[in-house]
C-alpha cells in the first residue's frame, strides 16, 4: 500500500527520481519545442552579458532570474499544450482558451525581461 501512495519512494532514492523526471522534461522541451530552445538560447546570450550590466550582485540576480522566469513559463506553457492535445486534439473553446492564456503567460514574462533589461541598460549607459 506504501508504494501506491510514494510511487517515487521516500529521501534521496525520491530526490534522484525527481531529477531524473526534471531532465526528461528538459530534454522534451528542446527536443520539442521551438520556442523554449529560442529562449533558452536568448537567456544563453544574456547571461554574460549580464555580468556587465549589473551594478550589484542582487542587480544580477534579477537579471538572471528574469530570464529563468521565461523558461519556467515556457515550460508551463509546453506543458498545458501538451496536455491539452493529449485530452483531445479536436477544436474546442475551451483548448483554445487554455492554450492562449499559456500562450499570454509566456508574453507576460517576456515583458518583464524586457523591462528589467531595458531599465538596466538605461541605467548603464545614462
Amino acid at each position: 500500500m506504501k508504494d501506491i501512495l510514494k510511487p517515487n519512494g521516500l529521501g534521496l532514492k525520491r530526490v534522484f527520481k525527481a531529477s531524473y523526471c526534471s531532465y526528461l522534461g528538459f530534454k522534451a522541451a528542446f527536443k520539442e519545442e521551438a520556442a523554449f530552445r529560442q529562449e533558452l538560447l536568448l537567456s544563453l546570450i544574456l547571461f554574460p552579458i549580464s555580468f556587465w550590466l549589473a551594478s550589484s550582485l542582487l542587480h544580477w540576480a534579477i537579471l538572471i532570474s528574469s530570464l529563468l522566469i521565461i523558461l519556467i513559463v515556457e515550460l508551463l506553457n509546453s506543458a498545458i499544450e501538451a496536455l491539452t492535445d493529449r485530452v483531445s486534439t479536436e477544436l474546442h473553446v475551451l483548448s483554445g482558451r487554455a492554450k492562449d492564456m499559456g500562450s499570454a503567460a509566456v508574453t507576460l514574462s517576456l515583458t518583464i525581461v524586457l523591462i528589467i533589461w531595458a531599465v538596466s541598460l538605461y541605467m548603464k549607459i545614462a
